[in-house]
């Protein structure tokens, strides 16, 4: 890392998220360091993969076919122009373009690969991937078409095919043919070395980007979903020793332990709990939503600490095919560039935000029933007077709460287990790491908005039930919330304040908890 200028310094060594995560967010560039022993890293397995040439031993990729077609053998001269083949026959991604910063990070952590020694790439196009982060030049990249077994085949192809000057990219606020990115910039189009466009495409970096700002956003949803049922367990007059530490250490997941402390600092209150509980025979517990958040929401709290370690090893690794090995001088063919462990991270990752979003839409469903709210009227309805039986407060948005769940709940099957033989059946068994992480932004996107309506609701069942100023750490959350969408008085549309507050939960700060 250079402290002077904020940039990440390329020098073999491994990246944390966070620090894949700012340079994807443009927070800050890359630099690829000048130190001379990791210069020589590089070209040694350079070396490796040009002396398997000069002796005419198969190369995979380089001077054979690909895939089920590797039995072909070719001269070099032809290989060289079989590479840019390579890249525009595998142009015929569909569906809308994977975001700019998930793009990003997936620059980054191919950067990452070659770095690691074993690639055969050189230091050229390494500063190449390192001048399109640093200039804001980012490839547009179509979401679907790749089944995540030989890498990312299909999407990678878009960001070779961009360094190449074709295709388009996302450049000062809008999409440009690549060539003309790179002559405002005066970049000259990339001619690639032997096996580089192979290394380009063979890899899970597109999986592995779109993964690390799942990861953040399952942490911000995190926190926002905390912060809501704290807000809930005020307005449904719940019982605060339902999170006593005591119950967490009988049960010692780390993640039971975090959410029920987070939970008991947002409770905290200058009256007696007893008296801002229900008392009532039946409300000698709570419901189960309300009752189990710590372990419902502490499952999505331990996940994140495996997940964050499987995402980052996958980011600072060697994940192409053909590798080369620059102590023992060979060519070692594999099969790094599948995408399991990403796969099986984003599928739980899927589980876990959905089961978030499930207990908020719980929550929000208990806030509005007035069988089961202790006391608030039906809806949240807070018109005056006669007013009230033609108004419907929260009824819509209960209903799409419960709309927004299903749907994050559908997606949950498991992308891995959908894999299907192709490409002659040499791809025979598949990850389907990038569907599964697809899946898993797309959950994410879900929940932030379930989130948001619980937020919204919890924040006006908490005004008509009163009593808030006697927590004052959840008053100061329901101002924030109140800071993005007003009360709900009498009916009008929702859905700027459900989009206002789903954006201050993705976007991070406002919701919080300083989760680890």
């Amino acid at each position: 890392m250079n402290s002077d200028t904020g940039e990440i310094i390329i020098e073999g060594r491994r990246l944390t998220l966070g620090e894949i995560l700012d340079v994807a967010r443009g927070r800050r560039g890359v630099a690829i360091s000048s130190d001379p022993g990791f210069a020589a890293k590089i070209k040694r397995s350079q070396d490796v993969l040009m002396a398997a040439l000069e002796k005419g031993a198969p190369v995979y990729g380089v001077n054979t076919g690909y895939g089920k077609s590797c039995g072909k053998r070719m001269a070099m001269e032809v290989s060289t122009r079989n590479g840019s083949n390579l890249i525009r026959f595998h142009g015929c991604g569909t569906g809308a373009a994977v975001g700019i910063q998930e793009v990003r990070a997936a620059m980054l952590t191919r950067i990452l690969c070659f770095s690691r020694g074993y690639s055969g790439a050189s230091m050229e196009l390494i500063r190449h991937l390192a001048e399109f982060l640093n200039r804001g030049i980012t490839p547009v990249v179509p979401c679907e078409g790749s089944v995540g077994a030989s890498g990312d085949l299909t999407p990678l192809s878009y960001i070779a095919a961009a360094l190449m000057g074709e295709g388009e990219v996302f450049y000062r606020d809008s999409r440009v043919p690549a060539a003309e990115a790179l002559r405002l910039e005066g970049l000259a189009p990339y001619t690639f070395a032997p096996k580089e466009p192979l290394a380009m495409m063979n890899g899970t970096s597109i999986m592995t980007g779109i993964a690390a700002l799942a990861i953040d956003r399952m942490r911000r949803i995190l926190d926002a979903s905390i912060c809501a049922t704290a807000l809930s367990i005020h307005a449904l007059m719940g019982n605060a020793h339902h999170y006593d530490p005591v119950i967490a250490r009988a049960k010692p997941h780390p993640g039971q332990d975090h959410v029920a402390r987070k939970i008991s600092e947002l409770l905290q209150s200058n009256e007696d709990h007893e008296k801002l509980a229900a008392t009532t025979l039946e409300s000698l517990q709570d419901p189960y939503s309300l009752r189990c958040s710590p372990q419902i929401l502490g499952v999505a709290y331990d996940a994140l600490e495996w997940i964050t370690r499987w995402v980052e090893i996958e980011a600072n690794s060697a994940n192409d095919n053909p590798l080369f090995d620059p102590d023992a001088g060979t060519v070692l063919m594999g099969g790094n560039f599948y995408g399991g462990h990403i796969v099986f991270a984003m599928d739980s990752l899927k589980a876990a935000v959905a089961s978030a979003a499930d207990m908020s839409d719980r929550q929000v469903a208990l806030m509005v029933d007035p069988h089961v709210n202790r006391g608030l009227p039906a809806d949240l309805v807070r018109a005056p007077g006669d007013d009230a039986m033609y108004n419907h407060g929260f009824k819509a948005m209960s209903i799409a709460s419960s709309a927004l769940t299903a749907e994050a709940l559908k997606a949950t099957m498991p992308a891995s287990s959908f894999s299907r033989s192709t490409e002659s059946h040499n791809q025979d068994k598949v990850s389907m790491g990038t569907i599964g992480a697809r899946d898993a932004a797309r959950i994410c996107e879900l929940t932030e908005r379930v989130t948001a309506i619980h937020l919204l609701a919890a924040a006006q069942a908490c005004e008509i039930r009163g009593n808030i100023g006697t927590r004052p750490r959840l008053a100061a959350i329901l101002e924030k919330i109140r800071s993005m969408a007003g009360p709900v008085i009498t009916d009008r549309p929702m859905d700027r304040d459900i989009a206002a507050v789903a954006r201050a939960i993705s976007d991070g700060g406002l919701f919080n908890l300083d989760t680890p």
